[in-house]
């Protein structure tokens, strides 16, 4: 299975993040233990959303949507 995923940043609820990933647990230790650049100043995160793919290229191609133009409005209207 994939992921897309939501986060909101506990600390600065301001600071969202939208990524892709086979193991969503994994993935969310490490954006809350600084593993990733993106995500390391603005610790904890919590988890708003995530839609689950049984193929990885419609994950990525979802992913990529929401982080554009129509497709982040869609993630702001609905998903946060």
């Amino acid at each position: 299975m994939y992921f897309v995923y939501l986060i909101k940043s506990i600390k600065n609820p301001n600071k969202t993040y939208i990524g892709f990933t086979n193991n969503l647990d994994q993935r969310m230790e490490k954006h809350n233990n600084g593993a990733s650049i993106y995500t390391t100043d603005d610790r904890p995160w919590k988890l708003v959303t995530y839609i689950c793919f049984d193929n990885k290229d419609k994950a990525a191609e979802f992913e990529k949507y929401l982080k554009i133009g129509s497709g982040h409005a869609f993630a702001k209207r609905r998903l946060w």
